[in-house]
């Protein structure tokens, strides 16, 4: 392992959006809309897009659909940003499946999630990420979501599963500021939050940025906060990032899964079992929406 003395490397870049999956109103994925949704969270500040996470609506749609979607979207954006692609699974043969998969469609990288439900232990979590990065030549991001896979991915796993060459960066939704502090002070490791409300504090101790589902709405005002303070402005990167709590607390506090709060403003159907909100609560989201974005 390496230690770093330095801020750690941004290979996705530094404002990502875990991009929501858009429907027909006949549950057909529409790649038109989903080409045109990556165009525009591009045009306005995403240096990356996350496909087919959960917020993509992954447990509900078809292989043939993340590959389709992939393909889609790295063809939209080609080199303005990367397409990193989600592609784990409970099972390490099928994620090592989506993950050739993705890099065939013409993915930048890939974001794995810990396998879920079964809750192996450390060693077999370490063994199952290892033989995903060995499966492509492809970067890869971890994603560390104890609270919906069960399982964490312990610092000293981190430590270890940073030595290989293409672990790269971790989608960080542990909340443990101290465990991924350690990890950054070191390894090379890049840590993206994955939690809005963490965006801002593991960004000032050395994260490489986020992958938001909030950007799907909010693409400029998220990354405004990262741009403050990389501009020496920290007092202006609390204050803007102030003024994203009412959305993101609407969006993500609420309850309901990210995924069905930003299809509620951009009007995409969602999946079942997932379903729209109620009118009254879709009423709160979009009024702090419009305040945020007027």
């Amino acid at each position: 392992m390496t230690t770093s003395t330095s801020l750690p490397p941004r290979p996705f870049g530094r404002a990502l959006c875990a991009m929501v999956t858009p429907f027909t109103t006949s549950d057909e994925l529409d790649l038109a809309a989903a080409r045109e949704l990556a165009a525009r969270l591009v045009d306005n500040g995403c240096d990356g897009l996350v496909l087919n996470g959960t917020t993509g609506e992954s447990p509900t749609t078809t292989d043939e659909e993340k590959t389709a979607l992939v393909r889609a979207v790295a063809e939209e954006v080609g080199e303005r940003a990367a397409v990193v692609a989600g592609v784990g699974s409970a099972s390490t043969a099928h994620t090592v499946t989506l993950a050739r998969a993705a890099e065939r469609a013409g993915a930048d990288g890939l974001l794995v999630v810990t396998p879920y439900y079964s809750r192996p232990p450390q060693d077999d979590i370490e063994a199952h990420f290892r033989t995903v990065a060995d499966a492509t030549g492809l970067p890869v991001m971890l994603y560390d979501i104890p609270e919906r896979t069960g399982t964490r991915i312990e610092v000293e796993t981190m430590l270890r599963l940073s030595e290989h060459e293409r672990i790269v960066a971790v989608k960080d939704c542990a909340y443990d500021l101290l465990g991924s502090t350690k990890v950054m002070g070191r390894t090379s490791l890049a840590y993206y939050s994955g939690s809005e409300e963490l965006n801002l504090p593991l960004y000032a101790v050395g994260g490489a940025g986020y992958v938001s589902t909030v950007a799907n709405v909010a693409p400029r005002a998220m990354r405004a906060v990262l741009d403050a303070y990389d501009t020496g402005a920290p007092v202006e990167a609390a204050r803007l990032n102030q003024l994203l709590l009412p959305l993101v607390e609407l969006m993500m506090a609420s309850g309901r899964p990210g995924a069905v709060t930003a299809k509620a403003l951009l009007g995409f159907a969602v999946r079942a079992p997932l379903r729209v909100g109620r009118e009254d609560e879709l009423v709160r989201l979009r009024a702090a929406w419009s305040a945020l974005t007027s």
